[in-house]
């Protein structure tokens, strides 16, 4: 599809098609390229990881992210800063990024409180390059808002505890359609390989399991 696509661990990735744009980092490594775009989908350490930030972005870096991470955000120095609720669409050169919601309905932190509330506003994005529609989900559950995203790569969450298993993910690309799903929130808190194999059985859409960089 013309895309480079780099899974860097957890929900870490690098999409590359003349414009190089990275969406949560966390435990990178520091020869990673520089972002022109770096995206950031809520304000939990292991999406919003200062430390990482710092090895994947540059002062012509420009940045879109969750309105709940702009107090840690405004800390560091950009080209840019945009803050997005679910619904908001901007374009950064030729490069279209769309919000969309990223929530929980079923995994929760105690009884009645879920890990990521609807209401707290966090964030996935489709992210659109050169004609290509990708679909970062962020920290979900299957939710109703993914009916008609019409995304040709989709990069699911599979480990669950905090986000949707495998079995759920599965789920979620019937209702996403893409061409291609791509598994990720495994190995570096929850879930492991064997919850991207057990998605791979399961999707009714091609899947490809990333080695992380």
């Amino acid at each position: 599809m013309g895309l480079k696509i780099t899974w860097l661990g957890h929900d870490g990735f690098r999409i590359k098609n003349g414009k190089t744009v990275i969406i949560d980092p966390f435990k990178v490594s520091s020869s990673s390229d520089r972002a022109d775009i770096l995206l950031i989908s809520h304000e939990h350490f292991d999406h919003l990881s200062t430390e990482d930030i710092r090895k994947v972005s540059s002062d012509k870096t420009v940045v879109v992210a969750a309105a709940s991470c702009k107090a840690e955000l405004s800390k560091l120095k950009f080209k840019d800063m945009r803050f997005m609720n679910p619904g908001d669409k901007v374009k950064e050169g030729e490069v279209t990024l769309e919000a969309v919601p990223a929530y929980n309905l079923n995994k929760f932190r105690e009884p009645g409180k879920v890990f990521h509330p609807k209401n707290d506003g966090r964030v996935g994005y489709i992210i659109q390059m050169k004609g290509v529609r990708v679909y970062h989900a962020g920290d979900t559950d299957m939710i109703p808002e993914m009916k008609g995203l019409k995304a040709d790569i989709a990069l699911l969450p599979v480990s669950g505890t905090y986000v949707m298993d495998f079995r759920e993910a599965a789920a979620a690309a019937d209702l996403v359609r893409p061409k291609l799903a791509i598994p990720m929130h495994y190995g570096a808190i929850v879930g492991s390989e064997a919850d991207a194999e057990e998605f791979k059985q399961l999707a009714s859409c091609e899947v490809q399991i990333l080695r992380p960089e």
